[in-house]
């Protein structure tokens, strides 16, 4: 237990590194699907992109995609491909050209946007019919004791230090003003199966986190992290956890 209590001290301090390697993958149909959509497939946009998640799976269907993100440290931890690039840019200045992009993607990231500038521009930077889809994946579910446990953690222990912008994705972005010819979404889910040091790994990577530490409070982190070991069984066991996709899809 000892060596446990040593190794989830340094979960909790991890960087951009971290974030690349623990965010779960979006599933390949929802790139899929959203560029069936598009009305051409020449470029696609990812705004708030971090480490590229989504904008590399994008690439398999767009001839270019360009991955925009305010943070350095996200956009040198994204994986180069040929028809990708990836520049530093906030959402609500896009250094493109008027009327070039079909598919407009924001994925766990619109929370964070001042929405009325960030609209103006996509209406800027989008051709006549492109697809505006706002992305979050919902809270992650596990079965059991382990599921109990987590959910105590995210909406009791660790829920008063997230900001408030969370709210927004906890709820599907379903309250936020979309003034787009709005489109029914598929039910996606992300689905994976984790071991302790991939679930515990993930966590690391919550803003929620980081303010838990600032404020002194890092008892609850390793209070959790040995609960949820206690509960997991061989660390190397793989448990299934599955997160709801949300989106509002718009037609511009």
């Amino acid at each position: 237990m000892n060596s446990l209590n040593r190794e989830s001290k340094n979960w909790f301090d991890q960087g951009g590194q971290a974030y690349a390697r623990f965010r779960p993958e979006y599933p390949p149909q929802l790139s899929t699907y959203l560029a069936s959509l598009a009305p051409n497939t020449f470029l696609a946009v990812d705004v708030g992109c971090g480490n590229g998640q989504l904008t590399k799976q994008l690439a398999g269907h767009f001839r270019e995609v360009i991955g925009f993100d305010p943070s350095a440290e996200q956009v040198n931890h994204a994986e180069p491909q040929t028809n990708v690039s990836y520049a530093c840019a906030r959402a609500e200045d896009l250094p493109l050209l008027s009327r070039s992009a079909s598919l407009i993607t924001a994925a766990q990231a619109a929370h964070w946007f001042d929405l009325p500038r960030f609209y103006d521009e996509v209406r800027r930077v989008a051709e006549r019919d492109a697809i505006l889809a706002l992305i979050s994946y919902g809270v992650l579910r596990m079965d059991g004791e382990l599921g109990a446990r987590f959910e105590q953690f995210y909406w009791n222990e660790i829920g008063p230090f997230w900001p408030a912008e969370r709210k927004l994705v906890d709820t599907g972005y379903s309250t936020i003003d979309f003034p787009f010819t709005e489109l029914e979404s598929p039910e996606i889910a992300i689905h994976l199966e984790w071991n302790l040091d991939e679930f515990l790994g993930y966590v690391s990577t919550w803003s929620a986190i980081r303010s838990a530490r600032e404020s002194g409070r890092e008892d609850l982190l390793h209070t959790f992290a040995t609960d949820i070991a206690n509960l997991w069984g061989a660390p190397e066991t793989r448990h299934a956890i599955t997160w709801p996709i949300n989106m509002r899809i718009g037609r511009l």
